[in-house]
């Protein structure tokens, strides 16, 4: 399992909406089993994805993930 984090000026909502965007339906595809206005978990194929947001003077975006390390770096690149 690999934690990381980064930073946005993306607000939570919309750094979630974005991971919903990448991870679920239409992106990765991986089911979604949580979803809130500040986090997100994602499971299949043997591993999971959690996005957890927080406001400050940037967004704060930590990921957790499990198999998904490649894509979960990617996001990261993305909203950073």
């Amino acid at each position: 399992m690999a934690s990381y984090y980064v930073e946005t000026k993306l607000s939570p909502e919309k750094a979630i909406q974005e991971a919903m965007t990448t991870f679920g339906e239409g992106g990765l595809g991986l089911e979604v089993t949580e979803q809130s206005a500040c986090c997100a978990r994602f499971e299949g194929g043997g591993g999971h994805i959690l996005v957890t947001a927080s406001e400050g003077e940037k967004t704060k975006v930590d990921l957790e993930t499990r198999e998904w390390d490649y894509p979960v770096r990617q996001f990261m690149k993305r909203i950073g």
